[in-house]
């Protein structure tokens, strides 16, 4: 008896040392990667020019994030082929943990899914961050528009002229993908520099209908210059509580549902943060743990919400989790499916 009693207590002063060099190794390793980041500069990559809501949201987030890494966070505006070339480069470039993109998920998910030439990047083996947000597109209309709801839209005979900037962009999709499962007979015009002058077409009567984000849409519905009919979405918009979504404003069989619900997806993906393939463990985690901090902070969630600029965060698994389950729980069938109605049938 004498002898087990001192051999549990042996077991038992070994698993308490165990457990305190076990803790001392953690703090050990989560001091070294605080004092690699400490005075360093790190690269805050915008895949889109100035000005513009992405542009926005890196230059809100990188002075309390470079505070919570005791370093230097220097946003950098590498625009080209809607972000696509940006992030090449990052899934490229050593994975030193000094490189970060905020990514628009949307449209980087759909270019692979659906096969780009120019994608080179694989969204479900870079290293995750986290999700700043979602991104509801908001189906706009002109402000002197006969068109009050989506009933509207859906009476016999009604065609929808959208104005778009490229074909895998989100716009273009959200366009597309409620067009199909609402039997609406529409095109999508390409071509548009961005979402202001797609906004200027609608105002002239070029086009009928612009998707834009809900941030977006915010700003124009309090300038007057655009008036939202429905959120292409399961949920409403915080920023626009009054529109209801798609699901509200219309009935819905079930395969209407499963496309609205697949694209609402896609754009789930929204504003994700990821940075190089195979980081150094210790370094990932403090740099998500730094993220972490920074877009759950109080003062800056509310100072997102004074702009229009909406802070959900989302842990590095639920961004993951998102990008597999629309580029890889998808057959073969849908896949094409999902090519015919985003990159064919709608598109002018």
């Amino acid at each position: 008896m004498l002898m087990f009693i001192a051999t549990r207590f042996g077991f038992l002063i070994a698993a308490f040392i165990a457990s305190i060099v076990l803790g001392c190794a953690g703090s050990a390793q989560s001091q070294d990667a605080a004092a690699f980041y400490k005075g360093k500069t790190v690269k805050f990559v915008v895949g889109f020019g100035t000005g513009g809501g992405f542009d926005a949201y890196a230059r809100m987030i990188a002075p309390p994030l470079g505070k919570a890494l005791d370093a230097s966070v220097v946003v950098e505006n590498q625009p080209g082929a809607g972000g696509i070339i940006a992030l090449n480069r990052i899934s490229a470039s050593p994975p030193d943990g000094l490189n970060l993109m905020i990514v628009d998920g949307t449209p980087a998910a759909l270019g692979q899914l659906l096969g780009q030439e120019n994608v080179r990047y694989d969204l479900t083996k870079l290293d995750h961050l986290g999700m700043i947000s979602a991104t509801r597109f908001v189906w706009l209309v002109a402000v002197n528009s006969p068109t009050k709801t989506l009933a509207d839209v859906l009476k016999p005979g009604t065609k929808v002229l959208w104005g778009s900037a490229g074909p895998t962009d989100g716009p273009t999709g959200s366009a597309a993908f409620s067009c199909e499962a609402l039997g609406i007979s529409c095109r999508v015009i390409l071509g548009y520099k961005g979402s202001s002058d797609m906004i200027l077409a609608m105002q002239r009567g070029e086009v009928d209908a612009n998707y834009l984000s809900d941030s977006s849409a915010f700003s124009l519905e309090k300038s007057n210059q655009a008036r939202a009919i429905t959120t292409a979405s399961r949920t409403r918009s915080p920023l626009l509580p009054n529109v209801p979504t798609i699901f509200e404003s219309a009935t819905l069989n079930a395969d209407q549902q499963h496309l609205l619900d697949y694209r609402a997806n896609l754009n789930d993906l929204g504003r994700i943060l990821v940075t190089s393939p195979g980081t150094e463990p210790q370094r990932l985690a403090f740099l998500r743990a730094a993220i972490k901090k920074v877009l759950t902070e109080p003062e800056l969630i509310a100072e997102g919400s004074r702009t229009g600029r909406i802070v959900e965060f989302q842990e590095p698994t639920a961004a993951l989790g998102k990008a597999r389950s629309v580029l890889e729980g998808i057959s073969t069938e849908e896949k094409e499916r999902v090519r015919n109605i985003a990159l064919k049938k709608y598109l002018e």
